[in-house]
């Protein structure tokens, strides 16, 4: 049997199906999985022996949605919607007209929707993981949480080998930035961190990003700050992942890196600001002690994903300092 799975986007969304990929990948060794993702991001489902990856264009577009199905309607048995967009179920549309079984995963968006607009019902939501596996479930396919991380990818340990050398002392990775302000701290409270990290002379730290804004501050951050360097935009995502593994901990947003951490077994000392984790957007066994988040405000979480926007205008949300992640850290 042939599956499809759409998962298109985001970078941390996609991380989240790897864990479960993955065992069903072990649990289902005659079965074939292809999965339709960004071009990008194909290294994390590179060493799965029966997942063939399948690069869709980043703007999928109407056109093509119509290529997509005529080049795998002949290939696959069962379509597995990760997705669950307007443009993913005209796709699911077409291949049920061609005879597939669908299966579409189900968000619980009117519950997230309650609790971020109004508050009601704050109790925890079943995870991201949960899901996708409740929907494969509902394809007859089981699957168990034994992942604990991809196996090493040697030529891309080779080359960061090359390039970092060999560790000494301790290395921390700081990925600052968030697609939203209401899930980044302010850019003080970061650079306060990086400063009182860089005092201790056995300490490296890697700065993570993406974005030219991003990676032109990170690259100016990485040049006043001693035993600081920033990789945003010079590494492969097979590099990073591999650099990750070296790593003693990374410290990082409600955001992707996160879930790249989970991915080569790395705790992540993760900081929420205006989303939670009762959403169900924690990483893959990340510990809950390693969460840093203010209890002290009713208004959390007012949004699933981030935003620009506070209803109070003050964002309190963001202002977690530097002695807190400290502790944690």
């Amino acid at each position: 049997m042939t599956y499809l799975v759409i998962r298109l986007a985001t970078l941390g969304n996609v991380a989240m199906t790897v864990p479960v990929i993955a065992s069903l990948s072990r649990r289902y060794p005659d079965a074939h999985f292809i999965i339709a993702s960004k071009k990008p991001l194909g290294a994390m489902f590179a060493a799965m022996p029966n997942v063939e990856f399948y690069e869709v264009d980043n703007r999928l577009d109407w056109k093509g949605v119509v290529e997509l199905w005529r080049s795998l309607r002949d290939r696959v048995d069962y379509v597995i919607d990760l997705q669950n967009v307007l443009r993913t179920r005209v796709l699911d549309g077409l291949m049920r007209l061609s005879g597939k079984r669908v299966f579409r995963v189900r968000y619980g968006r009117i519950q997230k929707h309650l609790i971020t607009w109004f508050g009601w019902n704050k109790r925890p939501l079943p995870t991201e993981f949960e899901r996708y596996q409740q929907t494969f479930k509902q394809a007859g396919l089981e699957t168990d949480n034994d992942f604990t991380a991809l196996p090493i990818d040697k030529k891309a340990a080779a080359s960061i080998n090359k390039r970092f050398g060999t560790k000494e002392g301790r290395w921390i990775g700081l990925a600052p930035f968030a697609k939203s302000k209401s899930n980044m701290l302010p850019y003080r409270i970061t650079k306060e961190l990086i400063q009182r990290l860089t005092i201790d002379p056995h300490t490296r730290i890697f700065l993570f990003g993406a974005g030219e804004i991003e990676c032109e501050m990170l690259r100016q951050w990485a040049s006043v700050f001693a035993r600081t360097e920033s990789i945003a935009g010079q590494l492969k995502l097979a590099e990073e992942l591999e650099l990750m593994r070296h790593l003693d901990v990374m410290i990082c947003m409600d955001s992707a890196n996160q879930h790249l951490s989970s991915l080569v077994g790395l705790r992540a000392v993760s900081i929420w600001c205006a989303t939670h984790p009762l959403i169900g957007f924690a990483g893959w066994k990340q510990r809950s002690e390693d969460i840093v988040q203010r209890h002290d405000l009713r208004c959390r979480p007012c949004t699933c994903h981030g935003t620009n926007h506070c209803r109070y205008g003050n964002y309190a949300c963001r202002k977690i300092n530097a002695d807190t992640i400290l502790k944690h850290i």
